[in-house]
């Protein structure tokens, strides 16, 4: 079997097994949606003051809901299931296969960006239809695309690199959600950075890849300035993750 056969395979039981445990998936689904609600609803009649532009936070969240539903699917979901699939034995059997190991890591990269493009669309559906939010056109969407691949498999990356550091399944949701929960609320997903936000957390923000990622994916919602180095700064992130992965990423369980 050639080797995209088997990656086409690959694929489609990675969509298989995620669809076939319901709760994961709606609720993967459910949590930028629930939170693009709640925060509207608290807060929807407000203005935040961005950079050259002043937003609603109805919109504002829109686009932050968005960011969050693609960190969640290929850095918080990827990072707990390679975790799982370690601990249980999966990875160790799947080094007896015919599948490599690239053609499997490759799989679950590709099914991450496919839920979290589809996480994306439904949430920006949400936003036009409730929230008259503005949608990506022209320009913007081959920015905002670009910023999305890039951005996805970055987290992507990443998951699989702290992977490593995770001594087991059970330790998982707290190591990926005190990772990840911080840097989330420093870099506007959850509460607005606006041109009044302190400087020290701006400046602790550009330090990550949230922060740039946060950035670029609002500039094709909200209009505000798209700046190609936060995607070189995202990218640069990404090819980090790639070689700390290939150094720590483990395929058996610990001892």
């Amino acid at each position: 079997m050639t080797s995209a056969r088997l990656l086409a395979r690959q694929i489609r039981y990675a969509n298989l097994s995620f669809w076939r445990n319901p709760t994961s998936a709606f609720f993967t689904f459910a949590f930028p949606l629930m939170f693009l609600v709640i925060f509207t609803s608290l807060l929807g009649t407000g203005k935040v003051q961005l950079p050259g532009r002043t937003v609603s936070l109805s919109t504002y969240y829109v686009a932050a809901m968005a960011t969050y539903g693609v960190v969640s699917a290929c850095f918080s979901n990827l990072g707990m299931t390679l975790t799982f699939h370690r601990d249980a034995g999966i990875l160790k059997r799947l080094r007896g296969t015919p599948l490599s190991r690239a053609t499997y890591l490759a799989s679950r990269i590709i099914h991450a960006i496919a839920v979290a493009i589809a996480l994306v669309a439904v949430t920006a559906l949400l936003g036009r239809t409730a929230y008259h939010a503005t949608l990506p056109t022209g320009a913007s969407l081959g920015q905002f695309a670009a910023m999305l691949v890039v951005g996805a498999l970055t987290f992507s990356a990443l998951a699989f690199a702290i992977s490593g550091a995770i001594p087991n399944a059970e330790a998982a949701p707290a190591v990926i959600n005190a990772t990840i929960m911080p840097l989330l609320f420093l870099s506007g997903i959850f509460i607005p950075l606006g041109t009044n936000a302190p400087a020290w957390i701006l400046w602790v923000a550009r330090v990550f890849p949230v922060r740039h990622f946060v950035v670029g994916m609002q500039s094709a919602f909200l209009g505000t300035a798209f700046h190609w180095s936060d995607v070189g700064i995202v990218a640069l992130w990404g090819v980090g993750g790639f070689l700390v992965a290939r150094r720590a990423f483990r395929w058996d369980p610990p001892r």
